[in-house]
């Protein structure tokens, strides 16, 4: 592509710089933000950069110009006067060909980039671990010229050992965050056979059918990355027991939770008071325990050798002893009101709820999570289904399968895990909110998968609403982010203050299946596209 679309303009006000030039090109020539162009520079070398805003100017001084042409405001007629109009581009620099950052020269010739140009220019060329993470399109509007490129991420600068972990963020809904997550990990599925994945259903129904096909596929987009936009394979299901053993607590619809029960694809998760009991910290993740008094009666609890739980071997035990202890002078240890609190608290989670049993059953469709994960392979794919819960005992899930991956991965169960395990948790500010406690332990556990879980071979995908409300060391940590359709308020905090004005507003307007992607492997922020989910999507 060698035409000519426009030359250089470097004027007094807006001089070229090392990293940002503007153009001047015909008012009615179609450019987009993002689109790729390119100009000659010294020594031969090329100077790439990507749109960033477009302005249109007029030979009028002022508005008030343009009013007094219109024989002073009659929006009835057209001004008379013939005004002179073009458009200048503002683009960010982001690639020369030799190296040579010097400014480019006024009055240069600026052309559109080719395919291979683009990927040279965007650094999609050197892309060796490839991940189809989407497609981009350049030119659109132009049918001679309109280009559309698969567009790959470097899996080492998300998987480790360069980079890890992925945010998403966007509005409920339009952002479409589940799916983009699951099209990542489908696309990780198929390209890297050493990968597990934990994944928690927390809406709905949403990812209960990830084995059963879409009935809407996009074969052709999936073929054209590389995909081959089946469903997941080797993937189980697990969600709470209920006291009906036919049911599960979970907005699955019956008839298909009696069909996973028989194709072995589903089973029931419990809680068994001596396996667990080290556990029950996570029920107080949103607990204000700023004397610590709740996690001295966690430790009470836990200690085999403490005289007050030493021999219980039931919840129901256990609650019979800490409603002993919540009445006046039976502890001396700790306050009658810690131990109230402690009491509210745990009989709200565990009283009265199946997922809590006294002992382990002998049904086999019934197990205990840590059992279950601790075994967890290579490919595949395991969906832990919370969206029932309430939020205290979502916390208690999550911060149990958490505990469990890094044990497993510390070499604490002396079994052999799959080298790299991702987990993907949507909702992520219920977890790790920048007003989430200090104190608590869900939060602890995934900022310390954030900064050093890439060694361990955790990999966190992450998905928010809203950016700016998630622990600031966790986003800061994760070396991908996709952002999604927003509202203008969330761009106007400081977590958007690197994008351009532009880049921003078009956030506030992208189409589902479109994301603007930030990886250190590309050289400019990408706008691309995804195709609807390969697996069923439920219609209510």
């Amino acid at each position: 592509m060698n035409e000519i679309i426009g030359r250089v303009a470097a004027t007094e006000k807006f001089p070229a710089t090392m990293d940002k030039f503007y153009f001047w090109t015909d008012a009615d020539y179609r450019l987009n933000a993002f689109d790729v162009v390119k100009v000659e520079h010294l020594s031969g070398s090329y100077s790439f950069g990507t749109v960033e805003n477009i302005f249109h100017i007029t030979d009028a001084k002022s508005f008030l110009t343009n009013y007094i042409s219109c024989d002073f405001g009659d929006t009835t007629i057209a001004a008379p006067t013939l005004r002179i109009g073009m458009n200048y581009v503002e683009v960010s620099v982001c690639f020369n060909t030799k190296n040579i950052y010097t400014p480019v020269k006024n009055d240069s010739p600026v052309m559109l980039a080719g395919a291979a140009e683009i990927e040279t220019a965007l650094g999609l060329d050197k892309i060796k671990n490839k991940m189809p993470c989407g497609f981009l399109k350049m030119y659109e509007g132009h049918e001679r010229n309109e280009i559309i490129l698969p567009v790959n991420l470097d899996a080492q600068f998300i998987l480790g050992p360069e980079g890890a972990h992925l945010n998403i963020s966007g509005i409920s809904g339009l952002a479409a965050k589940t799916s983009y997550a699951m099209f990542l990990m489908k696309s990780v599925q198929e390209n890297f056979s050493d990968c597990a994945f934990v994944i928690f259903n927390v809406k709905g129904k949403d990812l209960m059918a990830l084995h059963k096909p879409n009935d809407e596929p996009c074969a052709k987009l999936y073929k054209a990355l590389n995909l081959s936009g089946a469903p997941f394979e080797n993937v189980r299901y697990f969600a709470p027991r209920c006291f009906d053993d036919k049911k599960i607590a979970s907005y699955l619809p019956q008839a298909d939770v009696e069909n996973y029960l028989a194709d072995g694809l589903l089973k029931k998760f419990v809680y068994v008071y001596e396996d667990d009991r080290e556990s029950l910290e996570m029920l107080f993740a949103d607990v204000d325990d700023s004397t610590q008094t709740m996690d001295s009666i966690i430790s009470k609890v836990i200690d085999e050798n403490d005289a007050d739980f030493r021999g219980i071997l039931t919840w129901g035990n256990f609650l019979l002893k800490v409603n002993e202890l919540s009445q006046r002078g039976n502890s001396k240890e700790i306050s009658v009101l810690s131990w109230r609190k402690f009491k509210r608290i745990i009989n709200k989670a565990i009283k009265n709820d199946a997922m809590f049993v006294g002992r382990e059953r002998a049904d086999r469709n019934e197990c205990r999570l840590e059992e279950e994960l601790k075994k967890i392979s290579a490919g595949s794919v395991n969906v832990i289904d919370i969206a029932k819960l309430g939020s205290d005992k979502q916390a208690f899930v999550f911060g149990d399968v958490l505990k469990t991956i890094y044990k497993l991965k510390l070499g604490e169960y002396d079994l052999t895990p799959p080298s790299k395990i991702i987990l993907f948790v949507d909702e992520l500010n219920k977890f790790a909110s920048k007003d989430t406690a200090k104190n608590s332990p869900i939060l602890r556990q995934l900022l310390d998968v954030a900064e050093r879980g890439r060694s361990l071979g955790i990999i966190l995908f992450g998905a928010e609403q809203f950016r700016s409300n998630v622990h600031a060391r966790i986003t800061g940590n994760c070396s991908t982010l996709a952002f999604g359709r927003t509202n203008v308020l969330e761009t106007t905090t400081k977590d958007y203050s690197a994008l351009p004005s532009t880049y921003k507003n078009i956030l506030t307007r992208l189409e589902q299946g479109e994301y603007v992607i930030q990886n250190s492997i590309f050289r400019s922020l990408l706008k691309v596209k995804f195709p609807k989910p390969a697996y069923k999507q439920f219609k209510d």
